[in-house]
C-alpha cells in the first residue's frame, strides 16, 4: 500500500477588493464571498458536497458580520446539503494558512479524506479594532496580560523591527516598489487567472473580476512623500497603559534602541482589502479511488511562537521549523512566499533566511495586492502553486507572521 499523503486537488480565490466602503466587494457579505469560493471549487473539481467532511475557515475578526462560525454559515449560504460542517479558527493573519494545515492534518491522520481549508476577511466592514479609543492592541483588554507583555499595535511592532534591525525608510520603500512592479507584470501576463474567480452580485452581474488594490507606476520618490502611519500613535500617552506611550513600551522592551524609527506607511504596509479563498485537500487514497487529479502534495506545515512585543518576527523561525520537520533545507526550495505584512517583516526574513530575492514573492505581495487577513494564507499557497506550474518548478515554502508573536509555514510540492 502506498504512503498516505495530503494532496491539493485545486484552489480558488476572489480578487482582492479595496477595503473601503467604495470598494467593489464591500456590499457583499463575507459569508457570501466564502460561499462563492466553495461553490466554484466544487464546480471545478466535480466532488459531491456530501463527500466533503469539513470546511475549515480562517478569520481574524470573529465579530459582527464575521461572527457566529462563518465557515458553517458559508456552507449553508452556498446551498450545500446539511451534512458538511464548518469550523472557524483564528490565528490572526495566519488563520487561513492554519486552516489548510488543519485540513492536511485531518487527512494525514486518517480521520478525514476530503476537507476544504480556506479563509475570509472583509476589512471594509466593521472589524476588530481597539478599545476605548486605543488602536489595535493585542491583549484583549486583559490587564493581567498587559502587565506581562506590552502587546502594542502591529504597525508599531513593524517600526520596532526596522529600528532594531536598522532597516531604513528607503529600503522599505524600495521593496514596496518591487512588489508593485512584480504584481503589475503578473497581472498583465495573467499569472493569477488560474485561481481567481469572478465575484458576482446577487442578481448575477459582475461585482469584481480583477485585483482592485495595486497601484502600478508607484515610485520610491512618490512613496517618500507619504507621512509615516504610526508616528503620532507611537508618541501618544495612553491612560490604559498608565500614561506610557507605545514608543516608550518598545524602548523599555528593547533598550538597545533609543528611539523608534517610524518608517512604515500605506505604501510599504499590506493593503486593507476584502477577499476569500478555499483549497480542496484530499487523501491520496481517496483521490485515486475517485479519479481526482492532484496538483500538489502538502509536504509539511508548522507554527511557532515568537517574542510578542516585536510580534512580527516569526516567518523565519516558522520556515526553519517546517524545513526541519520535512527533512529539507532552504536549498530544496524553488519559490518562497513571505507575506508582506510590512516591508520590515520581509526584510528581516530575507536577512535571517538568506533568501535569494529572485525566488521570493516573484508575483508581488500584500504591499501591492492587499492582505485580507484570514483569507491570505490560502491565497499565497495558490499563488505559489500556480507559479510552480507556470515555471515547471517543484517546491515552494509559504510563511507568514501573525499578531501576538506567532508564525505559520507550509511546504508544498508539485505532483
Amino acid at each position: 500500500m502506498s504512503e498516505r499523503e495530503a494532496w491539493i486537488i485545486d484552489g480558488v480565490r476572489t480578487p482582492r477588493g479595496k477595503g473601503r466602503p467604495n470598494g467593489a466587494l464591500h456590499h457583499i457579505h463575507p459569508q457570501e464571498l466564502l460561499a462563492q469560493c466553495l461553490n466554484a471549487l466544487v464546480q471545478r473539481t466535480g466532488v459531491a458536497t456530501t463527500e466533503i467532511e469539513d470546511v475549515i475557515a480562517g478569520n481574524a475578526s470573529g465579530i459582527g458580520d464575521h461572527g457566529a462560525d462563518i465557515a458553517r454559515l458559508a456552507v449553508l449560504s452556498a446551498g450545500w446539503e446539511f451534512a458538511t460542517p464548518g469550523l472557524t479558527i483564528n490565528r490572526f493573519c495566519g488563520s487561513g494558512q492554519q486552516a489548510v494545515g488543519m485540513a492536511a492534518t485531518g487527512v494525514l491522520s486518517g480521520y478525514q479524506d476530503l476537507v476544504i481549508g480556506g479563509g475570509v476577511e472583509s476589512m471594509s466592514r466593521p472589524f476588530r479594532h481597539g478599545y476605548d479609543g486605543v488602536p489595535g492592541t493585542m491583549d484583549g483588554d486583559n490587564p493581567l496580560v498587559r502587565q506581562k507583555y506590552s502587546l502594542i499595535p502591529q504597525g508599531i511592532s513593524a517600526d520596532l523591527i526596522a529600528s532594531v534591525e536598522g532597516f531604513s525608510r528607503t529600503q522599505c520603500d524600495e521593496l514596496a516598489v518591487l512588489s508593485q512592479e512584480r504584481a503589475a507584470k503578473a497581472i498583465a501576463e495573467g499569472r493569477f487567472d488560474k485561481s481567481v474567480i469572478t465575484v458576482l452580485n446577487e442578481d448575477g452581474s459582475v461585482a469584481l473580476d480583477h485585483e482592485e488594490h495595486p497601484r502600478p507606476g508607484t515610485t520610491v520618490e512618490g512613496l517618500a512623500q507619504l507621512a509615516p502611519s504610526f508616528a503620532e500613535m507611537g508618541v501618544t500617552p495612553w491612560d490604559k497603559f498608565g500614561g506610557e506611550t507605545f514608543d516608550e513600551m518598545c524602548i523599555r522592551t528593547y533598550p538597545q534602541i533609543d528611539k523608534v524609527d517610524h518608517v512604515h506607511h500605506a505604501g510599504n504596509s499590506s493593503g486593507v482589502v476584502d477577499g476569500a479563498s478555499a483549497i480542496l485537500v484530499a487523501s491520496s487514497d481517496y483521490a485515486r479511488a475517485h479519479g481526482l487529479k492532484p496538483r500538489a502534495r502538502i509536504r509539511m506545515a508548522a507554527a511557532v511562537g515568537s517574542e510578542p512585543v516585536i510580534m512580527l518576527t516569526a516567518p523565519a523561525p516558522a520556515a526553519k521549523r517546517v524545513l526541519e520537520k520535512a527533512g529539507m533545507t532552504k536549498d530544496d526550495i524553488d519559490l518562497w512566499e513571505i507575506n508582506e505584512a510590512f516591508a520590515a517583516v520581509v526584510l528581516k526574513a530575507i536577512r535571517e533566511l538568506d533568501i535569494d530575492v529572485d525566488k521570493l514573492n516573484v508575483n508581488g505581495g500584500a504591499m501591492a495586492l492587499g492582505h485580507p487577513i484570514g483569507g491570505t494564507g490560502p491565497m499565497l499557497i495558490q499563488t505559489a502553486l500556480d507559479e510552480l506550474e507556470r515555471t515547471d518548478k517543484e517546491t515552494a515554502l509559504i510563511a507568514m507572521c501573525t499578531g501576538g508573536g506567532m508564525g505559520t509555514a507550509t511546504i508544498i510540492e508539485r505532483i
